[in-house]
């Protein structure tokens, strides 16, 4: 254990820079391959008064970090596109984004 405490940091960077194969092969049988996850119902268990304190207590930890609890709906039309910008919008973007390859805008029916 002092061995690898004294020279494993060297040993791990060097086999991460010469042999990055070794070094991933190393990392995966690291991690788990099943993870076996359990569902409770802790909640339900739970009085109302628990739930209540509960509540009182992130109400208090929110407050001593200056958060603000903010409530109601998400407006979901102000959310941005998933899939990037729009076809109408694309010639502009890649126009921004390589100035010396100019692409005509889309003809217009």
């Amino acid at each position: 254990m002092e061995d690898f405490r004294e020279g494993g940091p060297q040993a791990i960077a060097r086999v991460r820079k010469e042999m990055p194969a070794t070094y991933l092969r190393v990392c995966a049988t690291l991690i788990p391959r099943e993870l076996k996850l359990e569902h409770s119902q802790y909640v339900k268990a739970l009085s109302d008064e628990q739930i209540e304190q509960a509540i009182e207590a992130i109400q208090t930890m929110l407050a001593a970090r200056g958060g603000e609890v903010i409530e109601g709906t998400p407006e979901l039309d102000a959310l941005p596109a998933p899939n990037g910008p729009s076809p109408e919008a694309a010639p502009e973007a890649t126009q921004e984004r390589n100035p010396r390859k100019r692409v005509p805008p889309p003809a217009s029916s």
